[in-house]
């Protein structure tokens, strides 16, 4: 069995799953909750997710999942991984069924715009894989461009060409992954 986590209801697109909230810290402590109750086979985290130079609605595969709040100098002098990669499994699996999907590292920022390092900026994968990771189980994460973080008006924001592009993927990628 595989657990479909997102941050939000909308994000699920209909299908049974985990809603762990927005923000990383809500994401980490919902996930290892269900974790600790629950052994799923697999975890693919999904979501919309800002994209600087990727046209809405693109799906993109993460590569890696970077924690952008905890990078670099701070990251390196607490001693904290600030990059997980996903299974390599799920994501060879995942790159076969979504041919059309980028491939790339997705930042995980707690405020909108505050990432640097990746062009895909999100607010959980990181806190979903690790919970994931500490688990034990095999974890990979997909988002659909919904806008560009330096847009501020919301309302230029493509939530819903975003949320049918889940809608069609998700289902495809989890029947690829069973």
């Amino acid at each position: 069995m595989t657990l479909l986590v997102a941050a939000t209801e909308r994000e699920l697109c209909g299908l049974e799953g985990l809603v762990c909230g927005i923000g990383p810290v809500e994401a980490a402590a919902a996930t290892a909750r269900t974790l600790a109750q629950a052994r799923p086979t697999a975890l693919l985290h999904v979501g919309i997710a800002g994209g600087r130079g990727i046209a809405p609605p693109t799906l993109v595969l993460g590569s890696e999942a970077v924690y952008e709040d905890l990078s670099g100098d701070l990251g390196a002098t607490m001693g904290r991984a600030d990059r997980l990669e996903p299974d390599p499994g799920l994501l060879a699996a995942a790159r076969a069924e979504l041919r059309e999907a980028l491939v790339l590292p997705i930042g995980t920022t707690a405020k909108v715009g505050a990432g640097t390092l990746c062009r895909v900026e999100a607010m959980e994968g990181f806190a979903v894989l690790r919970a994931a990771r500490l688990a034990g189980v095999p974890a990979l994460e997909l988002r659909a461009i919904s806008n560009d973080p330096a847009e501020r008006d919301r309302a230029r924001w493509d939530f819903d060409g975003a949320l049918a592009a889940l809608a069609a993927a998700i289902p495809r990628l989890l029947s690829a992954l069973e």
